[in-house]
C-alpha cells in the first residue's frame, strides 16, 4: 500500500489548482479506482491464472490457453490505467514547484497564473484522451462480461481444450463496475474541461479591457504631466495713422472772403462782356 499512498498524495495536490469538477473527479480516482482496486481487485483477479484450469495434461496448453483467453491480466491493465490517468496531474504538480520557485527567486519575470492555467488544461484534455482510449481498450479486450468457459484449440494442445475461469460472476460484476467509473471519470473530465474553456474567455476579455483601460491612464498621466505650451503671441498691427487736423494757432478763414472772392469776380465778367459788345 505504499505507492498507493504516495500516489494518493501527489494526487491530492492538484486540488489546490482544480475547480469543483476536478476535486469530484480527484475523489472518484481516489476512492472508486485506486482504494478499490487496491483492496477488492487484488483479491479477486490474483488467482485467475492458478484457478484457469483446462481439461488436458498436454504441458504448455493450459498457459497457452490462459494467454488466448487474456491478453492482459485485468488487475494489470486497470494498474497501468490508473498509473497513465495520473501522469498528467503529476507533471502538472511538478511545473507547478517548478515554476513557483522560479518566481520565489525572481528568475521569471512573465506573469504566473496563465501559462498555469493553460498547463492545466493541458493535462486534462490528455486525462481525457487516456480515459476514452483505454475505455476503448477493455471494451475491445475483454468485453463487459467474463464467460465462465472457454474453448481453446491450436499448438501445443493436441485437440480443442474445454478450459474454465474462476469466479466468472464476481469479475463480471467488477467488471462492469470499474468500467461504470470510468464513464463517470470521462464525463467528469469533459465537463472541467468545459468549464475552465468557459471560465478563461470571460477572464481573458476582461484582462485585454483592463489592460487597454491602463495603457488609456498611462498615457492620460503622461500627457498630464507634460508642461503646457506658451500661448501663441497675437499678431502685431500697426495703428492707423490719426488725420491731421489743422494746427491749433490756424486762425480761421473769414466767412466776408468768399462772398467778396464772388463779388470780384462777377464785375471781371461784366468788364469783358462791355469790352465785347465795342
Amino acid at each position: 500500500m505504499g505507492e498507493w499512498a504516495f500516489l494518493g498524495s501527489l494526487l491530492d495536490a492538484v486540488q489546490l489548482q482544480s475547480p469543483l469538477v476536478g476535486r469530484l473527479w480527484l475523489v472518484v480516482m481516489l476512492i472508486f479506482r485506486i482504494l478499490v482496486l487496491a483492496t477488492v481487485g487484488g483479491a479477486v483477479f490474483e488467482d485467475e491464472q492458478e484457478e484457469f484450469v483446462c481439461n488436458t495434461l498436454q504441458p504448455g496448453c493450459r498457459q497457452t490457453c490462459y494467454d488466448r483467453a487474456f491478453p492482459v491480466s485485468h488487475y494489470r491493465f486497470w494498474l497501468f490505467h490508473i498509473l497513465l490517468l495520473s501522469a498528467p496531474p503529476v507533471l502538472f504538480v511538478i511545473y507547478s514547484v517548478h515554476r513557483a520557485g522560479k518566481e520565489a527567486g525572481g528568475a521569471d519575470a512573465g506573469p504566473g497564473p496563465p501559462p498555469r492555467r493553460r498547463c492545466y488544461l493541458l493535462s486534462v484534455a490528455l486525462r481525457l484522451l487516456a480515459e476514452l482510449a483505454f475505455l476503448a481498450g477493455q471494451a475491445l479486450l475483454y468485453g463487459f462480461r467474463v464467460a465462465p468457459h472457454f474453448a481453446c484449440a491450436g499448438p501445443p494442445c493436441p485437440h480443442t481444450v474445454d478450459c474454465f475461469v474462476s469466479r466468472p460472476t464476481e469479475k463480471t460484476v467488477f467488471v462492469l463496475f470499474y468500467f461504470a467509473v470510468g464513464l463517470l471519470s470521462a464525463l467528469l473530465s469533459v465537463a472541467e474541461l468545459g468549464h475552465l474553456l468557459w471560465k478563461g474567455r470571460p477572464r481573458a476579455g476582461r484582462r485585454r479591457q483592463g489592460a487597454e483601460r491602463d495603457g488609456r491612464r498611462h498615457r492620460a498621466r503622461g500627457e498630464a504631466r507634460q508642461p503646457l505650451p506658451p500661448p501663441p503671441a497675437p499678431p502685431s498691427r500697426r495703428p492707423r495713422p490719426a488725420p491731421r487736423a489743422p494746427p491749433a494757432y490756424a486762425p480761421p478763414a473769414p466767412a466776408g472772403d468768399s462772398e467778396g472772392g464772388s463779388g470780384r469776380g462777377k464785375a471781371s465778367l461784366a468788364t469783358v462782356r462791355q469790352d465785347l459788345a465795342v
